[in-house]
């Protein structure tokens, strides 16, 4: 272990989202005299899964984000610089203000990047002219004030390509607004369409059937294989291109009085420009064990990586055990054992006070957390919803966040997984 430098931590993270403070908390709760040392600028931590409760006019925004000061465990160093260049082969990274930490152990759990450029006149219409998202904690808001003064007219839910965060979220967003235009008795003056960038409406065939009843019961116009591609906010006219009956792509035009985006989403540049990254730009790791694939000192987790799991907190709540067991195995100059199976879940609102509560595995494979009797995840229940709304978020800050790992004890194979 090098620890001729001053600035040499033995577990180096960078990222103070979900997957960088779960897994400093995972590590503390196995080792806590361990130095842990996390990289990030952000003053503030969200609670990304709860912006869709917000959109939907149940939680408030300033309930999902607390001051990064209070979620990072104490013991931990805390540098507040972005992190600009990685070296892999000195166990280095350089931060913006010139500084070089060291480490024997480097964890990368940076999330991706909201790419609102990529989509022409939607970044300076976001947040007016109909236009809202629930994919930022500043549009939130706006989206339930879309919801509430929308009495007749056309809404349009949007979901770009693979891959996204939270796949089911530009969904959700849709259901929560078509309970509350049900309830108000105004949802058959409202044309609803979902324009989905995909060939399916859920990624998971368990969950489709139970979803689809919702298309119906709402009256929503599924429309599969059409990509938002630009937004004019002033004339309320969102382009979508579309592949007709000869395969070639075309543009058409729709109007609209309220636009809910879910912006495309890509890997972050400093992890695309590095040389950890896969030809796609992701961070490249084995989707078992979490550790890098040509530097056996360097894992990573959350929705930067190249993993094919749902990008989601619950993949990270996971994947964060997994993580923590791999390091204190690597530490001692073991080979990993600890496997992640490719856990993610996504908590479908398809109505005020009703989820859909889909649970699965790499492979699509379905596994619930839960024995069918108390919770059949692919029918619509209450009790999912309470989970939602009332456990999940305190599971998140007073859990996830202080390493406890309730039902994602993390699976050790016998002998190291092979590449």
């Amino acid at each position: 272990m090098n620890t001729q430098y001053k600035n040499h931590h033995e577990v180096l993270i960078v990222g103070a989202g979900a997957g960088g403070l779960a897994v400093a908390a995972s590590l503390l709760k196995r080792r806590p005299d361990l130095d842990i040392a996390v990289v990030d600028p952000a003053s503030e931590h969200s609670y990304q899964p709860g912006w869709t409760l917000v959109g939907g006019g149940v939680f408030k925004r300033e309930q999902t984000r607390r001051q990064m000061s209070a979620v990072i465990p104490k013991k931990v160093q805390r540098y507040q610089e972005a992190v600009v260049s990685f070296q892999p082969e000195s166990q280095s990274i350089e931060m913006s203000n010139g500084e070089r930490l060291h480490y024997s152990v480097l964890v990368v759990s940076p999330g991706l990047k909201l790419n609102w450029d990529a989509i022409p006149g939607l970044k300076e219409t976001l947040g007016k002219n109909g236009v809202t998202s629930n994919y930022q904690w500043e549009t939130a808001p706006y989206t339930w004030q879309n919801v509430q003064q929308l009495k007749k007219g056309k809404a349009i839910f949007t979901q770009p390509p693979m891959p996204i965060k939270c796949a089911g979220a530009p969904q959700k967003a849709m259901y929560l607004a078509c309970s509350e235009w049900l309830s108000k008795g105004v949802l058959k003056d409202i044309d609803v369409e979902f324009c989905n960038a995909g060939g399916v409406l859920f990624g998971v065939a368990d969950y489709v059937p139970a979803l689809m009843g919702y298309i119906e019961k709402y009256d929503i116009n599924l429309n599969l294989g059409q990509t938002l591609v630009a937004v004019d906010g002033e004339r309320q006219v969102a382009t979508f291109e579309v592949s007709n009956s000869a395969g070639e792509k075309e543009r058409i035009e729709k109007d609209f009085d309220m636009l809910h985006v879910c912006p495309p989403q890509c890997p972050l540049d400093f992890i695309k420009d590095s040389p950890l990254s896969d030809d796609a730009g992701w961070f490249d790791v084995y989707p078992d064990t979490l550790q890098h694939k040509h530097y056996d000192d360097i894992f990573g987790l959350g929705d930067g990586t190249n993993t094919p799991n749902a990008k989601t907190a619950a993949a990270v709540r996971a994947q964060a055990p997994v993580v923590a067991e791999n390091i204190l195995s690597v530490l001692v100059k073991q080979a990993p054992r600890a496997v992640y199976d490719g856990y993610g879940s996504c908590p479908l609102t398809v109505e005020r006070g009703k989820i859909v509560l889909a649970e699965f595995v790499y492979g699509g494979k379905v596994k619930p957390s839960f024995p069918k009797w108390f919770i059949d995840g692919t029918q619509p229940s209450y009790l999912a919803w309470l989970l939602k709304e009332k456990s999940l978020p305190w599971v998140y800050w007073e859990g996830m966040l202080k390493g406890h790992e309730w039902l994602v004890a993390p699976q050790i194979a016998s002998h190291p997984p092979r590449h």
